[in-house]
């Protein structure tokens, strides 16, 4: 393991979580927690590289994940365009609006970015709400299956939709993944590290600051909207809450929790995140006030996100 590079122990560990976690699933219901703990967390592996990487925030990031929703049920409707294309088709938009809207938004720092990334997710979550002869309005609409299941049978296989889905987000998870270590080791990575220490040091050695920072923003938009397409597809149904302010406040909870300079770290708080409810429901009333305990203790006692920070104390145990 010492001589294995941390990209590696990561995919590796990933790989495992994906293969391992069905031995311990009791039913089906299992199988949908855990394809939403993918979806999640390919929806914060986007956000490390805007939030880790580059050390940008955003707090509109759901606005991304109505936009490929969306498309994925409308684009089969009114285009006559299956699925999968849908989603490319929603992940292509999202980019290029990340790109328009990037480029003013991006000149902020600091309070002044999050109100205005906010600022944007609020607007698309009113249009989504408001023009209901398009999007169906607060009750949202319908969405065309992906057709996995059919095509596996077809091959004669028959496997249950759950389990499809598990199996199919995981390995978009493992891809996202993959693409993003890829990313913190490339010229690229290292210049995104740069300007999240210093702008003014990063744009000193000659690394263009409002090129990389829209770089990350489009890239986190990209993968915010093929998890907002997967969700939506999974439950063949969506609503304008997804790209609600609360949805935007969880992703970046997820991340920070987790991690936000670590994939394997911000896909850790969003399995917790996403798991955890489900067990506090014996709680009740009170299962609220316990998971925003949970977060308060790990932000005040692990501060770089729970991973990071548990790794550098065995670290040092080992030392």
């Amino acid at each position: 393991m010492k001589n294995l590079s941390p990209k590696t122990i990561t995919l590796l560990a990933l790989v495992a979580l994906v293969l391992v976690a069905p031995l311990f699933f009791p039913s089906s219901f299992y199988y949908r927690v855990g394809t939403l703990m993918f979806i999640n967390g390919l929806a914060v592996t986007g956000l490390v590289i805007l939030i880790g990487y580059a050390g940008q925030i955003s707090l509109g990031h759901a606005g991304f994940c109505g936009i490929g929703a969306y498309a994925c049920a409308l684009a089969p409707v009114h285009l006559g365009l299956p699925p999968i294309i849908a989603m490319l088709l929603g992940a292509l938009i999202s980019g290029a609006l990340a790109y328009l809207v990037g480029r003013p938004i991006l000149r902020l720092k600091g309070h002044y970015l999050a109100v205005a990334t906010l600022g944007f997710g609020i607007l698309i979550f009113m249009v989504l709400s408001n023009e209901s002869w398009l999007t169906g309005g607060p009750d949202g609409m319908q969405v065309e299956d992906l057709g996995l299941r059919d095509f596996l049978k077809s091959l004669g296989l028959s496997v249950p939709a759950a389990q499809v889905w598990y199996w199919f987000s995981g390995l978009v998870l493992l891809l996202g993944a993959l693409l993003a270590l890829n990313l913190h080791t490339s010229s690229t990575g290292r210049a995104l590290r740069a300007l999240h220490d210093s702008e003014i040091a990063a744009r000193t050695v000659g690394v263009d600051v409002a090129h990389f920072k829209l770089m990350a923003f489009v890239i986190s938009a990209v993968y915010a909207s093929v998890s907002g397409s997967l969700l939506a597809m999974m439950n063949k149904f969506v609503s304008p809450d997804i790209a609600g302010f609360l949805h935007s406040v969880q992703m970046v909870t997820m991340t920070v929790l987790g991690g936000a300079g670590s994939v394997f770290g911000a896909i850790t708080g969003a399995s917790i995140l996403t798991a955890l409810p489900q067990a506090l429901t014996v709680f009740h009333d009170y299962e609220h006030i316990v998971l925003g305990l949970i977060m308060m203790l790990v932000m005040i006692f692990l501060r770089e996100g729970l991973v990071p920070s548990l790794i550098k104390r065995f670290s040092r145990r080992q030392g």
